[in-house]
């Protein structure tokens, strides 16, 4: 039998991502403390970034709600984990912003205590979507956040976020650099998605990709 090609391969890709993430989604549970994380039984994938990455806007276009997670109008505000069901077949856990310039040192060190902990030592975490402003240069906090994301020996994967802001020529640049910066980490997955939750450009690839980690089908 002959095996499939790549075109035919990416094409059901494609086509298992936007099947899940066509199911249901549904807000489950907020966690401010270690010992509040709840026990779903579920492949788990966190969304991080910059406070003002996009990242509840990029939720909202993976899933197709509106208003599914909500950005906080004082950024670097939120210090909690939400967590949202996603077909009963994998967990998206949306994590607070990091380095907003006003946020208080309290907030600064739940990357060091809460975050830290729930990202070494979840079994469920499969991986780690880390988002990248397109439009703008790398920050140390960035930075920062991917040396601890090796520290705890989480994959992520680097996303870029509010590509219809960039020039395409800049943009490109902006993939190769980040690209580059992939593989000098060694817990960073090789692949790097460029997204617009305005364009929808990216998305169904994003879906793609986190689809690959969910359970195959629904529990009975």
């Amino acid at each position: 039998m002959e095996e499939p090609d790549a075109a035919a391969l990416e094409a059901a890709a494609l086509e298992a991502g936007r099947k899940l993430f066509a199911g249901e989604c549904r807000f489950v549970y907020a966690a401010q403390r270690l010992d509040q994380l709840p026990l779903l039984g579920l492949p788990e994938i966190a969304l991080a970034g910059r406070s003002n990455v996009g990242k509840s806007s990029l939720i909202n276009a993976l899933t197709g709600h509106r208003a599914l997670a909500r950005a906080s109008g004082q950024p670097g505000r939120t210090r909690q984990l939400n967590f949202f069901d996603l077909a009963n077949r994998l967990v998206l856990v949306d994590m607070p912003g990091y380095g907003y310039a006003q946020a208080s040192r309290e907030i600064k060190e739940d990357w060091q205590g809460l975050m830290f902990d729930y990202l070494r030592g979840r079994p469920e975490l499969r991986r780690v979507v880390l988002l990248l402003d397109a439009r703008i240069e790398l920050k140390e906090s960035d930075r920062t956040v991917m040396d601890l994301l090796d520290r705890a020996a989480v994959t992520f994967q680097l996303v870029l976020t509010k590509t219809d802001g960039a020039k395409p020529a800049a943009l490109a640049r902006k993939q190769a650099e980040v690209q580059a910066l992939a593989r000098k980490h060694p817990a960073a997955y090789p692949q790097v998605i460029a997204t617009s939750s305005e364009s929808g450009a990216g998305i169904p690839e994003l879906r793609a990709a986190l689809a690959s980690l969910a359970l195959p089908t629904a529990p009975a």
